[in-house]
Order: C-alpha cells, then structure tokens, then sequence
C-alpha cells in the first residue's frame, strides 16, 4: 500500500519559517511510523533529523506529534491509522531545534526540580542489606516508575502549553514514584516544591496526559494523589 507521509521540517539556520514535506512510500500495514522515517531518512532525504533509540516503546526517544496526537512513533502503526495520509510532527511546548528534534533540557530541568531520587540519610538495617518493603507498599508506587521520561504527555498537556513554566505532569509523576515510597524521608520536601504556585495546582485535570502516556500510567489520577497529600498531610 502507498502512504504519504508528511514530515514537519525547520533548520533554523537556514529557514525563516517551518514547512511541510509530502513523501510517498510502500508500506505494509505492520510497519510502524518509525520505519517509515528511517526509510525517508536512508533512501530519499538524508538531511531528516529525528530521534530514535531502542526501537521497542523502552527509550522514549523518538516520541512526536502523529496525526495530531502525541504517541511513540515505534510504537505507531500504519494499520492503526484510518488514513494513507500520514503527518508527523514534532511535540508541542517546547523548542525546536531541527525537524522532530526538540530542545528537551525544560524539559529535563522540571524533571530535576522534584528531586526525582530516593533521599534517606537513616543508617542501613543491621545486616547491612537493602531497605525492606512489603508488596503492599511497593503496590502503592508501582505504576508511577513505568515512567519512560518520553515527554508525551507534558507535551500534551494544555496548561504546560499555556505556560512553559509549569512543571508538568511528568516530573509530578516522577515525584509520586517517591513520595508514595515507604523507604523515601523526603516526600515533604517534594510536597513544598510541588504546593507553588507553577506546582501541582496548575493541572486542570484535562486528561491528556494520561491519553497521551505511551506506557498507560494513570497520570491524572497519580497527580490528584499528590494533590491530596499536600492537603492532609497525609500519605495512605
């Protein structure tokens, strides 16, 4: 089957304003947006930039906009698309630097804000081996360390669009996984940093960012838990 796959392209050393490339290729229907860039990229324009790594929804790096939506393009496949018509894009929000290429250091900079690290200065048990957890305890944060740091869903998110400010839903989830980790002393901290005023309260429970996460977490319910805890105190 044909499938014409158009590509956002900008160089901002040579371009005054972005532009669309239409290419037409054979497809098969498992094949996946990604081979399709690579098949652009390898054997018809070899100035394409994008991101890629794994190739299997592990890295997270080639995420960009697909038909509208943020997905994965490894994960994307051509049968799943109701359309020959492809349009690839890069994420919303943050900087382009070429083509699907973004500036991820706002990005990574939120991320670092909420101390996304297990913080505990207690001495170890005394046979000097790991910090024991039970498997309810561990149940509690389970879903939040799926986070694959791919930016889809901050990139998708309406208020983090509206100010770039905002720390976005990924670092709030990354900073669930630890708060809600019985071994962690820090999730106070993390509380404070996320009770300001470009913090937790500026999600407006749009739901994007859980439609958009490529690994399902339940972003939005994750963020009203921190929501939650910042208003009681409370961590159960």
């Amino acid at each position: 089957m044909e499938v014409r796959v158009r590509v956002f392209r900008f160089n901002p050393e040579i371009d005054r304003k972005p532009r669309y490339d239409v290419f037409t290729v054979e497809a098969e229907p498992m094949d996946r947006v990604l081979d399709l860039l690579e098949y652009i990229r390898g054997d018809i324009d070899g100035t394409l930039s994008f991101r890629r790594s794994c190739g299997h929804g592990i890295c997270g790096s080639d995420a960009m906009r697909i038909n509208g939506r943020n997905m994965l393009a490894c994960k994307a496949l051509v049968k799943n698309f109701e359309t020959n018509e492809i349009t690839v894009e890069p994420l919303l929000g943050l900087p382009v630097l070429k083509d699907l290429i973004v500036d991820m250091e706002p990005f990574f900079e939120h991320y670092r804000s909420v101390l996304p690290y297990l913080i505990n200065d207690e001495p170890l048990p005394e046979d000097g081996r790991e910090r024991l957890q039970s498997p309810a305890e561990r149940e509690r944060f389970d879903d939040t360390t799926k986070c694959i740091l791919c930016a889809a869903c901050t990139t998708s998110c309406p208020s983090f669009w509206a100010d770039g400010r905002y720390v976005g839903p990924a670092a709030i989830v990354n900073a669930h996984r630890f708060i809600f980790d019985s071994r962690d002393r820090a999730a106070a901290e993390r509380l404070e940093i996320l009770n300001q005023q470009m913090g937790v309260w500026r999600c407006r429970t749009a739901f994007n960012c859980t439609e958009a996460c490529p690994r399902e977490i339940k972003i939005t319910q994750a963020i009203a838990e921190v929501k939650r805890a910042i208003q009681t105190g409370r961590l159960d």
